[in-house]
């Protein structure tokens, strides 16, 4: 493998960059990768940044933590929304590492909006007053994400085409650009950032499962998490009083256990509910990923072959 130079110029070396839906083996691979390369881990995944959900969001365990730095990983108080942009920033400070300035940098998520702006930027967004944002996030809160979707596709209905109903947080985003600007977000993101990777330069994999084995390991998977631990954190998470809103109290597996809790639901019922969410996430994190990533990608089937 050759050196793969960083776009912001810092160093020249080895990038590799593993794509994919939750549960299809990232992990592991990035984890053999690193033992081959001496590399370092950096979470792409823009669940897993959060503390306390760490059973919850499949982070990686403390043996994984001792077989390679991990870096990324549970930095961020749940009680704060992270962003693309923010998640940019700290990729940006990891890159000019002194320490760091030679080893490979393996990035592994789920989340594609990271890679996009790993390799290709991030547009330049405007600035949102906060009696903009506090209006919208109140709205959120007393409408519901539907609702808001609604309004969106009055006030800008080519956004509103390229998001889902129930994605709450980015619908607010939009209604916020579109109220501090007067043009849409898509136009807006339309416009070139700065990439701090070269994409041509880099490593670029993305693991493409079979549907029914995935299946199946997200459901023992989740099984799993409801043993050990999963149930804790969440009474943990609650006890910050976290408004609802928040993208870690919308973590796939809180809203189930949350019903554990107030007794509404069994243990069983939860993991049947959160595994049947999880398996729509990563069916929607395949189509992403297969219409987003161009054919400079490896496509790598899991489990592989043989």
């Amino acid at each position: 493998m050759g050196d793969f130079q960083l776009g912001i110029g810092v160093a020249t070396r080895q990038v590799i960059l593993i794509a994919g839906p939750t549960a299809s083996g990232k992990s592991a691979l990035a984890l053999r990768l690193a033992g081959e390369t001496g590399g370092v881990i950096v979470n792409a995944d823009s669940m897993q940044v959060y503390d306390v959900l760490n059973v919850l969001t499949a982070r990686p365990g403390p043996d994984d933590l001792k077989s390679a730095p991990h870096y990324l990983y549970g930095h961020v108080s749940p009680g704060i929304a992270y962003s693309t942009g923010r998640w940019l920033i700290d990729v940006e400070g990891l890159l000019k590492r002194a320490e760091l300035a030679e080893k490979t940098m393996i990035f592994v998520g789920g989340t594609g909006l990271y890679f996009r702006a790993l390799l290709g930027g991030l547009s330049a967004m405007p600035a949102i007053p906060p009696d903009v944002r506090a209006h919208w996030r109140q709205q959120d809160s007393a409408l519901g994400s539907e609702n808001l979707h609604a309004i969106l596709a009055r006030k800008d209905p080519l956004a509103a085409s390229t998001l889902r109903t129930t994605d709450s947080q980015r619908v607010v985003r939009a209604l916020e650009v579109f109220d501090a600007s007067g043009r849409s977000i898509v136009e807006w993101q339309k416009e070139a950032g700065i990439p701090l990777i070269d994409p041509a330069l880099a490593r670029k994999i993305v693991i493409e499962p079979d549907r029914k084995w995935l299946g199946s390991r997200i459901a023992s998977r989740f099984a799993a998490m409801m043993k050990t631990g999963a149930i804790d954190e969440v009474k943990s998470l609650l006890t910050l009083g976290l408004p609802n809103e928040l993208p870690a109290m919308r973590a796939i597996g809180v809203r189930e256990i949350c019903e554990v809790l107030a007794k509404r639901l069994s243990v069983e019922e939860a993991a049947e509910l959160a595994t049947i969410a999880t398996r729509q996430y990563a069916k929607r994190q395949m189509t992403w990923f297969r219409n987003q990533l161009g054919d400079d990608w490896e496509r790598l089937p899991f489990p592989p072959s043989g």
